[in-house]
């Protein structure tokens, strides 16, 4: 089950963090066997992981670098030891925010959506994205 980015959720997301606070997404990946075109079918033809790779992500960091987006950490899932059955991912990527609305303001620009999303849209065959922050843990 595909779902993406809505007015809804990010309103949601908005009136829970606190505005002047870094945000960590958690990115949990699906790629498609091969990206999946609908409005672009003239791109060369490649796997989702591709896409998203040498697509999406390049297209992301042009936009979001020089507002202090910083991607933290990206790994393969090598096993899921806890989850739904039938949950599977490829990837997991942390990407760090100086606050919720730079994230808001970069999935909402007509860049993004013009220079990005086609890429991550045709990419990905599911994904997670989930805004945490950081925990003070005592002592």
């Amino acid at each position: 089950m595909f779902v993406e980015i809505g007015e809804a959720s990010l309103a949601s997301a908005a009136a829970k963090l606190k505005e002047d606070q870094p945000i960590f997404m958690l990115n949990l990946l699906r790629y498609r066997d091969e990206a999946l075109y609908r409005a672009s079918p003239k791109l060369p033809a490649c796997s989702g992981r591709e896409a998203y790779y040498t697509r999406y992500v390049p297209a992301f960091r042009k936009l979001a670098l020089s507002q202090g987006v910083v991607p933290n950490w990206l790994g393969s899932v090598g096993a899921l030891l806890v989850g739904a059955e039938g949950e599977a991912w490829h990837d997991a990527a942390i990407v760090r925010y100086p606050d919720f609305a730079t994230f808001q303001r970069i999935v909402l620009s007509a860049d993004y959506r013009r220079d990005a999303e086609p890429h991550r849209l045709a990419a990905l065959a599911d994904w997670r994205l989930i805004a945490t922050t950081e925990v003070q843990v005592p002592g």
